[in-house]
């Protein structure tokens, strides 16, 4: 074991990285004189060198060309949103048609629900996971209020197993329980506390069978793990791009809308931009959607914000999600060997250990409480190893695969057994 806490090892792994070159296409944030060994692309992936340029080249042709802008060139901003249509349905596993970069997440999430949640008195319940982003529980109980029902009854949440983690027979126990009363199920592709990576398809055929519609938060899965949006049949999908898409700071998010629904007369919150595009500048006053999830936006979407999510994409397509998976099982296993062998008297793993469980990311707890957890954080953060902490006791370690090496992985260990034995 001592040879995988060798240097030799850690720079060997990373030199026969097929995707090491891509590490230089991002600007890496500095701890004094060395970079900083981030894991926190769970949170912010980091900026593409490339996304000031694309950016740049927005605020020009505003300069230059002001309203006229919208209809010149390759990059007008009239169809700019359609750029990232291709290369964004192939990161999620979609058809072009079935994506749209929009609004933000949870504004997404609420405006999708306006068409997929229609429930009845007999069908009223939402099925969620105890212990989802707050933002979705607020999201999904508003939901079920405004629709004249009791989240207390109306609002399903699955409860995991003693480790903190579910697994489909919970799952499928839950929907086989409540599926008579279910209108939606809406699942995470990973659960963000725990980092437990789910089986969409699985979900969406339980959830189908019982009647229900099924829709995902991918907010840690999108450009996490290779998704199949299309072929699994899921109704509804919600994302960000700030993440493991690295498109900066409260970045457009995305959503996909299956081709089923494409002409769809599920209602919406309508607006302009959702108009078919052929007829959008008559003006009239009849709604006619576009088809597929472009006839979902509201309003023209914001260019300047677009921009760096088409030079992250161009890193995702020059990579490819399959490679970018296998990197990024070779650095969690990296890690958890590590952790398992060397640090077992300080770390618990909370992720699954089955790598088709999990995505870029272990979720770790310190033996000794939350006291400890803190402390470890504070310690591995004034060292330059930045990870991120979850109440109450969870610190998070991602390394992504576009960025992060098997020597980033090396050096949080060895910091933390630094911490152990001072």
């Amino acid at each position: 074991m001592s040879d995988f806490l060798s240097d030799d090892y850690a720079g060997a792994a990373d030199a026969a990285d097929p995707l090491q070159h891509f590490r230089a296409q991002f600007h890496m944030p500095r701890f004094g004189d060395v970079e900083q060994a981030y894991f926190v692309g769970n949170s912010l992936g980091l900026q593409p060198r490339g996304a000031r340029a694309q950016v740049e080249d927005v605020l020009d042709k505003w300069a230059m060309e002001a309203v006229e802008g919208h209809f010149r060139g390759n990059s007008q901003w009239m169809t700019y949103h359609a750029l990232v249509g291709a290369q964004l349905a192939e990161v999620v596993g979609a058809q072009p048609e079935e994506v749209v970069a929009m609004n933000s997440l949870t504004a997404n999430l609420h405006f999708l629900m306006v068409g997929f949640y229609r429930p009845t008195p007999e069908r009223p319940a939402i099925l969620m996971e105890a212990g989802a982003f707050p933002s979705d529980r607020y999201a999904l109980e508003s939901q079920v209020r405004f629709h004249g029902f009791d989240p207390a009854t109306d609002l399903i949440e699955v409860q995991p197993s003693s480790d903190g983690l579910f697994g489909m027979d919970a799952i499928a126990a839950a929907i086989e329980e409540h599926g008579h009363r279910l209108a939606l199920v809406l699942w995470p592709g990973v659960q963000y506390r725990t980092g437990e990576a789910f089986d969409l398809a699985e979900i969406v055929r339980l959830g189908h069978a019982a009647g229900a519609v099924v829709g995902f938060d991918l907010a840690h899965a999108a450009g996490n793990l290779p998704l199949q949006l299309h072929d699994s049949d899921t109704d509804f999908a919600v994302w960000c791009h700030y993440k493991y898409l690295n498109s900066g700071p409260g970045a457009v998010a995305g959503a996909f809308v299956h081709a089923r629904h494409a002409m769809t007369d599920r209602p919406r919150f309508a607006g302009w931009w959702g108009h078919d595009a052929a007829t959008r500048f008559r003006m009239g006053p009849d709604f006619q959607p576009t088809p597929g999830a472009d006839g979902w936006q509201l309003s023209n979407p914001p260019i300047l914000g677009l921009a760096p999510l088409r030079a992250s994409l161009d890193l995702f397509t020059d990579a490819g999600m399959p490679a970018l998976r296998a990197k990024s099982e070779a650095l969690t296993g990296y890690l958890e060997t590590l952790i398992r062998s060397e640090l077992d008297t300080v770390l618990d793993v909370v992720t699954p250990r089955d790598a088709g469980r999990r995505g870029a990311q272990l979720s770790l707890r310190v033996r000794g409480g939350r006291e400890q957890g803190r402390s470890l954080f504070e310690y591995l953060s004034d060292n330059g190893v930045l990870g991120d902490w979850r109440e109450p006791d969870v610190i998070r370690i991602s390394p992504a695969p576009l960025y992060n090496t098997h020597a980033d992985v090396l050096r949080f260990v060895r910091t933390v057994a630094r911490w152990r034995d001072a």
